[in-house]
């Protein structure tokens, strides 16, 4: 027996945030990240609405990216003071993944993080309120999906939390929002949406239910990012679709090594944060070419390089194929083909192999490793996080 859960609506277009006056309640919480949403005039507009839906509504404003353990402890306080019966969550990854774990702490105050770390384990929510979401960016697809990843600073480790109760009820995308993300935002984003759905398809889960999802989005993600990325604001708003079906496909189908790599190296060394979607750009041809050993991955990979038109006369030729083009794309995107090179080189080569063992078995214990069609030994983790410093080729 397998399960397939969406949020039950979903409104797309332009200008689908007017969506908000039609939801129902008495007090609604409007969860933000930095400053985007209330600079470009989104955050007035999605107040207006829920005001004239004939709410009461309150702000929890500045959620950073990557949020931590304390910023949801505290949205959670202000949740449990002001008593709504809508949590809207509008912005990027950021604000959505942290608005869902407040969720948890407002519904159920005496629960502990730690209780929520075990994938599917959250108590049955929607006892207080319900869950609207509305992403800015066309990468995380936090709004149709049961994961949120929320940090712990102290561990210096990203937690995915997973569990059907945090999809959200009702999915607001609307692609204006998204017209306002930087370029570099856009490539990181782009290719976050990328590894997610290439991720999905080849997925121990993988079902009818959510290969069609994945291989249409692949095709519009491998069609309209680079052009997204150059300010082509119609691929821009196809590309706002393209990420919302990946995320259908890897909330059902779950995720892979990519992921669990991304996770658990995104807050780990002192020269700072590698964002999750570059980080996922930069391991997805390493960890595609390591899967591909397993001839069921294999056989999934170059199904996917047929769907986008690449060409090979066999399997092995065609994961090459895919392999190289993923590479291109990341170039084209202004995206380092690896660690040692991000950001100019802050993430320090002495530091990184001094974690590298510890980093290597968490990221083996990270939720995304149990769907992924191979699952690495410490060593084998250890010399694909290695590769991924270094630019190494993937031979074991």
């Amino acid at each position: 027996m397998a399960r397939f859960t969406l949020p039950r609506d979903l409104y797309h277009g332009k200008g689908c945030l007017e969506e908000l006056k039609n939801l129902t309640g008495k007090k609604a919480i409007l969860v933000v990240g930095g400053g985007s949403m209330r600079r470009f005039g989104f955050l007035d507009r999605a107040v207006s609405y829920l005001e004239e839906a004939g709410m009461e509504v309150t702000l929890f404003e500045n959620v950073e990216p990557d949020p931590s353990v304390d910023t949801v402890m505290k949205g959670a306080a202000k949740m449990q003071e002001f008593q709504p019966d809508w949590i809207v969550a509008m912005g990027g990854g950021s604000p959505i993944d942290a608005a869902k774990a407040m969720w948890a702490f407002y519904e159920y105050p005496d629960t502990t993080f730690e209780d929520l770390i075990t994938p599917f384990s959250f108590p049955t929510l929607r006892t207080k309120a319900k869950f609207c979401a509305i992403p800015s960016t066309s990468g995380t697809a936090t709004e149709v999906t049961a994961f949120s990843v929320i940090t712990d600073y102290k561990k210096g480790i990203k937690y995915p939390l997973a569990d059907f109760n945090i999809t959200p009820d009702v999915a607001i995308v609307d692609p204006e929002l998204a017209e306002k993300m930087p370029k570099k935002l856009t490539a990181h984003t782009g290719m976050d949406a990328m590894t997610h759905a290439i991720e999905a398809y080849v997925s121990t889960l993988h079902c009818d239910y959510t290969d069609p999802l994945a291989l249409h989005a692949i095709k519009m993600i491998h069609n309209d990012l680079k052009a997204s990325f150059d300010g082509d604001m119609d691929a821009r708003d196809r590309m706002h679709n393209a990420q919302c079906l990946a995320g259908m496909a890897f909330s059902n189908a779950l995720l892979g090594i990519v992921h669990s790599m991304a996770h658990k190296t995104g807050a780990a060394y002192s020269g700072g944060h590698i964002v999750h979607g570059c980080a996922n750009a930069m391991y997805l041809p390493k960890v595609i070419k390591y899967n591909a050993k397993n001839p069921e991955a294999q056989k999934r990979y170059a199904e996917i390089a047929r769907f986008i038109d690449l060409k090979g006369s066999s399997d092995a030729e065609l994961v090459d194929a895919l392999i190289a083009e993923l590479k291109s794309m990341n170039v084209s995107l202004e995206i380092p083909s690896c660690i040692k090179d991000y950001e100019g080189g802050i993430i320090d080569e002495k530091e990184f192999m001094e974690k590298l063992p510890e980093v290597a078995k968490l990221a083996i214990s990270d939720a995304c490793t149990g769907s992924n069609p191979r699952i690495p030994t410490p060593e084998e983790m250890e010399k694909l996080l290695k590769a991924c410093y270094y630019d190494e080729e993937i031979d074991f």
